[in-house]
């Protein structure tokens, strides 16, 4: 079993809501175990187009023994289920989940980078992971 820590971010309909239904589904995934849940808390958009409204951001750390891939696959499945539709980068978004940290393993694909590489440069991102380490 691996420690993760997945980010969490919303601005688009009922931030809370969608920020929630993301951590249900998964808590709901086989081989994931939710330890820790951070507070939310407000954000400004980082770059993309202008007029986007405030994120709500989070971070949960997990306990999982799937391969960073399939975590990412997961993932990404929950963020079409819940209806994010990709448009433009750092667009306005109903969910977004990243993979932040997977143990200490470093990945660079052109899939996946970890750890995420703009997460040391966004107090969005800082802050909640510090609450849950």
């Amino acid at each position: 079993m691996y420690i993760c820590y997945i980010g969490l971010g919303a601005n688009l309909g009922d931030r809370r809501k969608n920020i929630k239904s993301a951590v249900r589904k998964i808590t709901a995934l086989k081989k994931i175990k939710v330890i820790k849940v951070s507070k939310l808390i407000k954000s400004e958009p980082v770059g993309g187009p202008s007029g986007q409204g405030e994120f709500l951001n989070g971070v949960l750390k997990i306990e999982t023994s799937l391969t960073p891939v399939t975590l990412l696959k997961k993932l990404k499945n929950i963020e079409r289920e819940l209806g994010r539709v990709k448009t433009v980068r750092n667009g306005p978004r109903v969910i977004d989940l990243d993979i932040l940290l997977y143990a200490d393993k470093i990945i660079n694909t052109k899939k996946l980078t970890i750890p995420h590489p703009r997460m040391f440069f966004r107090d969005f991102v800082i802050k909640p992971l510090l609450e849950v380490i």
